[in-house]
């Protein structure tokens, strides 16, 4: 979630990164079907994500996480009150206690 917008995008890898509280997510996979019909919402993700090799994303940033056989058509979606993000306060624990 960003922004009050839900990014539904697919990975080849995802994984929890040493950077607290953040997962790792590269290899984006966008589809390169040639199509008659553009979705605004998918090339603006293409767009967004077209030269990064890796996003850290914050944990309580992600709403789900699936693994699938096949890919689907990247897209945004709106958040229309129907997911809060979760409350989290993550903190390391005091090695010192």
């Amino acid at each position: 979630m960003q922004l009050g917008e839900v990014y539904e995008v697919f990975a080849k890898q995802i994984f929890q990164s040493d950077m607290y509280g953040f997962i790792e997510v590269e290899n984006y996979i966008f589809n390169k079907d040639k199509q008659l019909v553009v979705d605004p919402s998918s090339e603006k993700l293409k767009n967004e994500f077209s030269n990064v090799q890796r996003s850290y994303i914050p944990i309580n940033a992600i709403i789900r996480i699936d693994e699938v056989k096949e890919t689907g058509k990247a897209k945004i979606k709106e958040n229309i009150g129907q997911v809060s993000p979760f409350p989290l306060n993550i903190q390391p624990l005091n090695k010192e206690d």
